[in-house]
């Protein structure tokens, strides 16, 4: 992918635009192209930027609705989760969850749940259930809280890598024909006889505006879509409800194992998951009502409180704030229901909505049913567009890299077949064949093949949805910031002022994932 080129391509009447560059946008625009329309996405700041860069990383059917009595969402959920396993083996892969018993009657109650999980999934389902005694239990989970453990239940669900996962639908976007661009921001929709015929974008980095005519705008903006809807028809009732969740991140050695825990109810009716991830732990997250979105939503000292608190009481070895190595924040673009002021009791069903002149917004939806979602709206546009019927292919599609059999706990097997042109630059330069830092998977190699192919137009493109250097240690991050920025100027011919500029601007954007002593 190559933002210059991408850019050429503007001047053309597209049978599709779409806005929004998170998982709902690029998964509208695989589903478009890979149909053979003419399909535009434009995103006002980096792919992923939000909501899809900050997720507890799971591909899963969402137990907490089964406990709700969603069924409908469930059984969507898993059958896309065992879609994407079969789509994007490279960047899916099954997860041990293991549900704890310290009372009597939670061991009968969690099994026959999850159960009812597994045989919902059906033929697309992972692996079956089962339950462990304690001595089972502490085998696999050593530093699980042992007083009053009376063993409990393993399930399996999918684990995913966000942002990797979204570039990869930008890239296999592309593969089938169709252009995307990161930094250009929607500022005005075009009308005719007030009916929507395209819109007005203008580059973040130049300054240059673009008109840019489309049959059909989709609205996929996430927890900005009333922003892109008040465009529209200014006095638009909102529709989103944006809920924060907070992720902190600790040393492996908390959990020591490759098993994941869920706690099923917190104090706040939520459940939390510890899950492994990159020789990490991740832990979270939280359900705080927010008023109005930003991009970088800030963590409540509350929230992390009470991260550390519930997971505290199921490890042997009770984090604190010193311990966390990076914490951050992300907003679930929730619908509103009227009369319903608590987000955690709002659903993650998707909703698809047309304006009076033609607009077609697109909200709520999880990372999970991302593909579903795309398929709706692609028919609801080819409705509106008056395009011919053309069926969706994504059911099928294999994504962008595509390759068996990857080791998930290889840093590079995100990349897929894509390796071997990370490899090829390191090969054409051995100084690049070093670690940014030892306590990071990444090798300064990655930096210039997240720019020359993947679109990465600033440090923290790199350090934080490239790789996920920022989520994992903050602090590192930090350390290497300069080295990145000397790669990426260099490669992107930009000067030594743009290198002092970029290191600046992480610094500050880092102190909203690190801990204050």
């Amino acid at each position: 992918m190559n933002r210059e080129e991408m850019i050429k391509t503007l001047d053309q009447q597209w049978d599709i635009i779409i806005i929004g560059g998170g998982a709902t946008g690029l998964g509208a625009a695989v589903d478009s192209a890979s149909r053979g329309l003419k399909t535009l996405l434009v995103e006002q700041h980096d792919f992923a930027k939000a909501t899809s860069s900050r997720s507890t990383k799971l591909i899963h059917g969402g137990l907490r609705y089964l406990q709700k009595g969603n069924i409908t969402l469930v059984l969507e959920a898993l059958r896309e989760r065992g879609r994407l396993c079969r789509n994007a083996p490279h960047l899916i892969y099954h997860r041990a969850f293991f549900v704890p018993s310290y009372h009597w009657w939670e061991g009968p109650f969690y099994g026959i749940g999850l159960k009812i999980y597994d045989m919902l999934a059906g033929k697309l389902g992972l692996e079956p259930s089962k339950h462990l005694s304690k001595d089972e239990t502490i085998s696999i989970l050593p530093t699980l809280e042992q007083k009053d453990l009376r063993g409990g239940t393993i399930y399996y669900d999918g684990q995913f890598d966000d942002s990797r996962l979204a570039l990869t639908l930008a890239q296999t976007a592309v593969d089938h024909g169709g252009s995307v661009i990161n930094y250009m921001k929607v500022t005005g929709l075009l009308k005719e006889k007030n009916v929507v015929t395209g819109v007005q974008i203008e580059d973040r980095e130049t300054g240059k505006t673009h008109q840019v005519k489309g049959k059909v705008v989709i609205n996929a903006t996430g927890i900005f879509t009333d922003e892109i809807r008040s465009l529209d028809n200014p006095k638009t009732q909102k529709i989103v409800q944006p809920s924060q969740g907070v992720h902190v991140v600790l040393d492996q050695s908390f959990l020591e194992s490759e098993t994941a825990i869920l706690i099923p109810h917190t104090a706040d009716g939520r459940v939390l998951f510890m899950v492994p991830w990159h020789n990490r732990v991740l832990m979270g997250t939280t359900d705080t009502p927010v008023k109005n979105p930003t991009l970088e939503p800030i963590p409540l000292d509350e929230e992390i409180d009470f991260i550390l608190k519930e997971t505290g009481k199921y490890l042997s070895r009770h984090p604190t704030r010193n311990d966390i190595l990076s914490v951050f924040a992300g907003l679930r673009p929730l619908i509103a229901e009227e009369g319903n002021q608590k987000t955690a009791a709002l659903s993650r069903e998707h909703s698809i909505l047309v304006s009076n002149s033609g607009l077609i917004t697109i909200a709520g939806g999880k990372w999970t049913t991302y593909r579903k979602m795309a398929e709706d709206v692609i028919g609801k546009a080819l409705l509106i567009g008056g395009f011919e019927d053309s069926p969706c292919k994504t059911q099928e599609l294999k994504l962008h890299g595509w390759m068996e059999n990857a080791d998930p706990l290889d840093p590079w097997s995100t990349y897929g077949t894509d390796g071997k042109l990370v490899k090829k630059i390191i090969h054409e330069d051995e100084s690049l064949d070093q670690f940014l830092d030892p306590q990071l998977p990444y090798l300064k190699g990655e930096v210039i093949y997240s720019v020359r192919y993947e679109m990465a137009r600033t440090i923290e493109d790199f350090l934080s949805r490239r790789t996920r250097a920022l989520l994992l240690d903050a602090n590192l991050a930090v350390e290497v910031a300069p080295q990145v920025a000397s790669l990426m100027a260099k490669e992107l011919g930009q000067s030594k002022e743009w290198e002092v500029a970029q290191v600046e601007s992480f610094k500050a954007l880092a102190k909203n994932y690190q801990i204050s002593p």
